[in-house]
């Protein structure tokens, strides 16, 4: 198993030179546009952006040992992935993101924070610049926190509404 990378250079160093390209063009978009709290590094094993402990000490929810997670690129099979999750807790931008990408006339493959690309000429780098440039660390701790909170009273309304289980067990 190759070793993994631990910092973009070394990633970045690792791909066939068609994705160095795609990838590097990307991840320096996100870096031109973000706001300076923000950290970059890699975070599961892929270029990422992330909100350190420093200026967040909870960290990421899912693991609080992680600095909280804004945006990655992922080189894949068929292109590379920009993974963003400030968009992800954040329905208002994420719209905004969608709406603005579609008008370029270029196709969007998005779930709800992935973004599928196969070339760069299909990429609105304005787009994706303008998009990271409006999420501040401020705004997006805000709708990080509130993502979460939902999600939370989401996950306990849902446990309160299944039944007990019963026992199988047979009295004799």
């Amino acid at each position: 198993m190759p070793k993994k990378a631990t910092t973009v250079d070394a990633y970045l160093a690792t791909l066939p030179e068609d994705r160095v390209e795609l990838v590097g063009t990307l991840f320096a978009t996100i870096r031109k546009n973000l706001d300076p709290k923000f950290e970059e590094g890699v975070q599961y094993n892929m270029p990422a952006f992330y909100l350190p402990h420093s200026e967040y000490p909870a960290g990421y929810h899912c693991d609080p040992k992680q600095p909280l997670p804004f945006a990655s690129v992922a080189s894949t099979k068929g292109g590379a992935s920009i993974y963003l999750f400030g968009v992800y807790c954040d329905e208002i931008a994420r719209d905004r993101l969608a709406t603005e990408w579609k008008a370029t006339g270029n196709r969007l493959d998005m779930g709800k924070s992935c973004i599928r690309v196969k070339k760069l000429e299909h990429v609105p780098l304005d787009v994706l610049g303008k998009t990271v440039k409006r999420i501040t660390a401020a705004k997006f701790v805000k709708a990080y926190e509130k993502s979460v909170q939902a999600a939370g009273a989401k996950s306990a309304k849902k446990a309160a509404k299944k039944p007990a289980k019963r026992s199988t067990k047979k009295s004799t």
